[in-house]
């Protein structure tokens, strides 16, 4: 053993190192060759080993996307004199209104007068409701009927508005009269009041998207005089309560669909 060290220490130095590197970590080490050809030697050096990045795998990765971010919960009221988020709430709130409005108005399984009440014909004087300028009744459970005789001139309009109403509706006139057949209730009938709720539904979201657009284009304008951290917390803000109001659109449309399929 003594006789060991004692060779160990009487060899080269360059070969010492390469003994010393060898019983190293090679995550600790990295060796680089250098040949010198004036002593007809090679030196092995060792460098501070490169720092290793450990990337996630594909089980870690499907473990942290499970996971919901941190939500946001900002004080309106103290920034307000930034973006008043109050505003922008009611904003969103009034899309989900409108669409549930509609749902209730015009996507009916069995069709009634007051479905064609909130139709909108377009005349001389703009656009105004079918129960504005005529007088709507059921004659029978089969039929509807509506009266323009206060305005004939709009007949031919109100005609083609309840024909593209998209509600299945085929109407007939007789003067000024105009007489709806009520479709039967098929399954066919079900399923296109089903794409008409998802065409609702598909416009409330685009009616949410310009708030959202509208509201992200006022807080750039406060940008010059608002901190970074403070807009990005607000802009997360705006962004989560669009995403609220589309999955309880989402949700209303998911009611909706079962009860027109029944």
């Amino acid at each position: 053993m003594a006789l060991g060290l004692k060779c160990f220490r009487m060899a080269h130095p360059a070969f010492r190192n390469y003994l010393a590197a060898l019983t190293r970590p090679i995550s600790e080490v990295t060796l680089k060759t250098v040949c010198e050809r004036q002593h007809e030697h090679r030196q092995y050096i060792g460098f501070s080993a490169v720092p290793i990045r450990h990337f996630a795998t594909k089980k870690a990765k499907a473990k942290g996307k499970g996971q919901s971010q941190a939500r946001v919960n900002i004080n309106a009221a103290l920034v307000e004199d930034i973006i008043n988020l109050d505003e922008v709430d009611e904003e969103m709130k009034s899309v989900t209104e409108v669409l549930k409005d509609n749902f209730n108005k015009t996507l009916n399984i069995r069709t009634s007068p007051g479905s064609l009440d909130h139709i909108t014909v377009v005349t001389a004087d703009g656009k105004l409701a079918l129960n504005q300028i005529s007088q709507i009744s059921m004659k029978s459970p089969q039929l509807i009927l509506v009266n323009m005789a206060s305005f004939p001139e709009c007949t031919a309009a109100a005609i083609k508005a309840i024909r593209e109403s998209g509600m299945n509706l085929n109407p007939e006139v007789e003067g000024t009269l105009i007489r709806v057949p009520i479709p039967k209730v098929t399954r066919e009938h079900r399923e296109m009041l089903v794409k008409l709720a998802k065409q609702h539904t598909n416009k409330a979201k685009d009616s949410l998207r310009r708030v959202r657009t509208n509201a992200m284009n006022k807080l750039k304008k406060s940008k010059d005089k608002t901190s970074e951290d403070i807009i990005r917390l607000i802009e997360k803000q705006i962004s989560q309560m669009a995403d609220d109001t589309v999955a309880e659109l989402d949700r209303h449309l998911a009611v909706k669909t079962k009860e027109l399929l029944g």
